[in-house]
């Protein structure tokens, strides 16, 4: 067990000083585009199945409490976490259609959807990012693996953060340490005013 454990930690922090090289650009250009929406008076709106969907939760409810410091609530909805009417889209349309008819209804323009996934072939994340890009509305994607069917359904405004691995528990530890990022930039643009 002992060998097991080490070799967790081992592939985590590998994987960590990988992502570490290869993801602040984007981390930065998303955590821009984010602060600047939030600025905007918009919205963030956030999506994500399984794990992923803790994520989203996770990472709204930093938005409307705080991150670690305390400051103003901000406008983010999980839109992965109202069981009723996930069940009620699941039971009278389709499973696929969970996020996109919420999108539908409330995205507007300025809004940025923030897509979770593992790997970019999830049918009703699918669906999320064409109701978004239909609304005009801009995509900041957490990815892994390959990216994807996600992956070639982003424009040249929308920004993927993928995550250098394909197991998904590296994935989701990366995507928990974006979201931080995320998280603690968007505190220092639009409160500490840092560059």
């Amino acid at each position: 067990m002992n060998k097991t454990i080490q070799a967790h930690f081992a592939e985590s922090i590998q994987t960590k000083i990988v992502a570490a090289e290869a993801l602040p650009e984007a981390i930065e250009k998303a955590a821009r585009a984010l602060s600047e929406a939030l600025l905007r008076g918009n919205k963030i709106l956030v999506c994500g199945n399984g794990g992923a969907a803790a994520l989203a939760q996770i990472f709204v409810a930093h938005l409307l409490n705080k991150y670690e410091t305390d400051r103003p609530a901000l406008p983010a909805i999980a839109i992965t976490a109202d069981s009723v009417l996930i069940s009620a889209i699941s039971t009278d349309s389709h499973f696929d259609e969970i996020y996109a008819k919420q999108l539908s209804a409330i995205a507007q323009s300025g809004d940025i959807l923030l897509a979770i996934s593992h790997g970019g072939n999830s049918r009703n994340m699918i669906r999320a990012v064409e109701t978004a890009l239909s609304k005009s509305i801009q995509l900041v994607v957490l990815n892994g693996v390959d990216g994807g069917e996600l992956a070639g359904l982003l424009g040249s405004d929308d920004i993927e953060i993928r995550a250098p691995s394909d197991k998904g528990s590296r994935i989701e530890e990366i995507h928990l340490l974006v979201i931080n990022c995320l998280s603690d930039l968007i505190d220092q643009q639009l409160f500490l005013k840092v560059e």
